[in-house]
């Protein structure tokens, strides 16, 4: 074999090596990207964007209640709340009402695209009842808003202006309402493109 056909050989024995490393780095996420998605998990944001500008709804804040409410898996609550939003079956059937779901089941609430279709749409609601106020809202996601109502009303009849810290009994939905909103923050940091918020 000549010496030129040795060195075209070699020559393309070193290009495929490079070829197949580029293609490894180039499926490769850096480190720091990883770690985001272990920490930070994002699922499904075709249908978060898309139901964030049906509804009028911070893409940032659904994924926020998801990761608060599931970590973007799917489960049923001791309480028997369902799916990625843990939607509440009673709740499930009310806004299947209102929002003209006719040939809505509980076990739809499984599928992503109607849990996350029918929690965004409480969470619209819940925003519209409460005058744009977030914080409000995730306490009356989490709490009821029935309960909210009553603990405004007695923050009102005392003169005082209704705060989570100071009038929400309930430990839990004033935790809730802290971690949907350091959430939120995290989200629009961190996947700000992939939710459409660039």
């Amino acid at each position: 074999m000549t010496r030129g056909r040795v060195w075209a050989r070699r020559l393309l024995l070193v290009l495929g090596f490079v070829a197949v490393g580029l293609a490894v780095l180039s499926l490769a996420k850096p480190a720091d990207q990883v770690v985001t998605e272990l920490q930070l998990p994002l699922r499904h944001e075709d249908i978060i964007r898309q139901q964030a500008a049906d509804k009028g709804v911070d893409a940032a804040l659904i994924a926020a209640v998801i990761y608060t409410e599931s970590r973007f898996r799917y489960q049923t609550s001791g309480a028997g709340a369902m799916g990625l939003m843990q939607i509440m079956p009673d709740t499930a059937d009310y806004i299947a009402r209102k929002s003209g779901g006719t040939q809505f089941t509980q076990t739809d609430l499984a599928t992503p695209q109607i849990n996350i279709a029918y929690g965004t749409w409480y969470l619209r609601y819940l925003l519209d009842k409460y005058n744009g106020n977030t914080i409000l809202t995730l306490a009356a996601y989490n709490g009821g808003e029935g309960k909210v109502d009553e603990w405004r009303a007695a923050a009102a009849a005392r003169g005082e202006k209704f705060r989570v810290a100071s009038h929400v009994p309930f430990k839990e939905t004033r935790d809730y309402v802290e971690r949907v909103l350091s959430a939120r923050k995290d989200y629009r940091a961190h996947h700000a493109k992939e939710l459409g918020l660039n």
